[in-house]
């Protein structure tokens, strides 16, 4: 869960480094299923941290600071 900025902007620096790793598989890897092994990982992973900034950017930050004073008791 992003708690904060700091850990959203961190998210998001993953997820484009994420996408720039699965840009060079697609562009260098030239057997299909080697690709799909390959990128299989990366996807899923952009695909829950995008989840992960989405559900950041819906939550007011009152509720935030409830959610995260919740999960630390």
């Amino acid at each position: 869960m992003i708690r904060n900025n700091q850990e959203l902007e961190a998210t998001l620096e993953r997820i484009e480094h994420f996408q720039k790793i699965v840009e060079k598989l697609k562009a260098f890897e030239t057997n299909l299923r080697n690709y799909e092994l390959s990128a299989d990982g990366f996807l899923a992973e952009i695909d829950q941290m995008n989840l992960e900034v989405r559900e950041y950017l819906s939550i007011h930050p009152s509720k935030l600071i409830e959610q995260i004073a919740e999960g630390s008791t």
